[in-house]
């Protein structure tokens, strides 16, 4: 909540609200909150008259005992048209409440020239939602089409709502040194399938871990989600953690 009402306050803007210091009277106002962290918004600051944002999903990029990271994805709007990002907004935990540290706004890079087949399919998919920065992902040709592929495979069953492909997301695995397979354009989470939220607890088990056992099936080696599943055609190609209840992640090593 706390990463989301910041991402927020920035975000939106009346008509004549525009610019640096109007965005730090609004995160002053949160309370608690540096305002300087305004320098790090990124793409969230124009100089329109006045902007809208709405977030889509705040989902965990990494939960620690003291330290998290979540990937706030919204849709934003000026009188210039739609935009918007995603933007891992990094936490420390604080008393009364958890405080931002820093925000990291994803950074697709410029659209290709050409794209593979698989990302073309994709961008014309009507069952594959793709949020701003996941779209500009895929525009980019950086992603891998070993996720493009599990895509399109999975969206013969499903409808996928895409929150992060490979920007907007920790560089390394949250908490460790380890290289995540999202920054180099080798994952994709999904937080809603058949237009059910994975973290809603109304949404059916079946549903999610059907949905992580398609994924497997479709060729990734690495599927997290809510719940700890067996049966895959390696040790450790399911697994799930405190980060990963509000998601599946679906990676790739190739």
């Amino acid at each position: 909540m706390r990463a989301a009402q910041l991402i927020e306050a920035i975000g939106n803007w009346p008509p004549g609200g525009s610019g640096t210091a109007p965005a730090r009277a609004r995160v002053a106002a949160l309370g608690g909150l540096d305002p300087n962290l305004v320098d790090q918004a990124g793409p969230l600051l124009s100089t329109a008259d006045q902007a809208a944002l709405q977030v889509i999903y705040a989902q965990y990029g990494g939960l620690l005992t003291d330290s998290a990271s979540v990937l706030v994805v919204c849709d934003q709007w000026t009188p210039q048209g739609a935009g918007g990002t995603t933007v891992d907004v990094r936490l420390s935990a604080a008393s009364p409440r958890w405080t931002v540290t820093a925000l990291h706004p994803a950074d697709p890079g410029p659209a290709a020239g050409s794209l593979s087949p698989a990302a073309r399919a994709v961008l014309g998919s009507p069952r594959i939602e793709l949020p701003p920065a996941a779209l500009a992902d895929v525009r980019s040709g950086q992603v891998h089409d070993s996720a493009l592929q599990a895509m399109l495979t999975l969206a013969q069953a499903y409808t996928l709502s895409i929150s992060v492909v490979r920007s907007g997301h920790p560089i390394d695995v949250f908490g460790t040194t380890r290289p995540s397979d999202h920054p180099l354009g080798r994952a994709f989470d999904v937080w809603r399938i058949n237009g059910m939220p994975v973290v809603d607890p109304g949404t059916p088990h079946d549903l999610v871990d059907g949905f992580m056992r398609a994924a497997a099936a479709a060729g990734s080696y690495n599927v997290g989600g809510p719940r700890q599943l067996t049966g895959g055609t390696t040790p450790n190609q399911f697994f799930s953690d405190n980060t990963h209840h509000d998601h599946v992640h679906v990676g790739f090593d190739t």
